[in-house]
């Protein structure tokens, strides 16, 4: 992993067309301003995991449901 120190109004490129803008540094954290392309999604590590827990909650919800289903001939 890298670390950068940076200052507010200071900026981290990332390729060719993703800037990372430190907006506001406080106690309780950092507020950050992120410039992508649309396609590109973008999304807190919590929302992702959660994302995933509840797609994976699906799957494992249908799996359950098709094998309770009775067996046709």
């Amino acid at each position: 992993m890298l670390v950068i120190a940076r200052k507010p109004g200071e900026r981290l490129l990332i390729g060719d067309n993703i800037t990372i803008t430190v907006v506001k540094l406080s106690s309780g954290g950092v507020r950050l301003g992120i410039e992508a392309p649309p396609e590109m999604a973008i999304m807190r590590q919590e929302l992702a995991d959660a994302l995933q827990a509840a797609e994976q909650q699906a799957i494992n919800d249908a799996e359950q449901q098709t094998a309770n289903e009775p067996a046709t001939s």
